[in-house]
């Protein structure tokens, strides 16, 4: 059985190959990512993870086994995608600075007709940032492919001062979920 991540994300590619999964292809077909923020985190990601999950089984063929995820960041309610550019990125960091938030990932697995879709919420505390810390952090680059604009598995481990949850649900993927 063919095994499919509908992913670009070198993060969730990391964490099969952590798994012990080696022998699977990436396959991530473009979808429609637009958020409606109205709807509710676990909602959302739970549809676009289906979402992709679907459109990559349309490509690939019913017999293979497809793993989807999205992730989101949510604050007081508010949905914090992936920013728009450097200054997106400051203004979602110092909204996190000394705050807790929560990051949602949906999880699609489709087999053939078979599919299962679940979510992970995990609550993350990040301790008071500067405008140094902040610029410093954009400056590397590493803010601007991520949810809420930040790695926990890199220079934004830093910034977290404590989880309540799953640690690989913040890079992406719910590994326990997923297993």
């Amino acid at each position: 059985m063919e095994l499919i991540l509908a992913s670009q994300s070198p993060r969730r590619r990391e964490l099969l190959e952590r798994m012990g999964l080696t022998r699977f292809r990436i396959l991530s077909p473009e979808i429609d990512e637009r958020m409606d923020r109205a709807m509710p985190p676990a909602e959302l990601v739970e549809r676009i993870s289906q979402e992709k999950a679907l459109a990559a089984q349309a490509l690939a063929g019913a017999q293979a086994l497809l793993i989807a995820a999205d992730t989101v960041v949510t604050l007081d309610g508010a949905v914090l995608g992936k920013p728009a550019g450097r200054e997106d990125a400051a203004r979602m960091l110092r909204a996190l600075s000394a705050r807790r938030h929560q990051v949602y990932t949906g999880l699609t697995v489709v087999r053939g007709e078979a599919r299962d879709t679940q979510h992970e919420v995990t609550e993350v505390s990040f301790r008071p940032l500067t405008d140094g810390e902040i610029a410093d952090y954009i400056a590397t680059g590493e803010p601007l492919d991520k949810a809420g604009a930040y790695g926990i598995q890199g220079y934004g481990a830093l910034f977290v001062a404590g989880i309540r949850g799953d640690y690989y649900n913040v890079m992406g993927l719910p590994v326990p979920r997923l297993g």
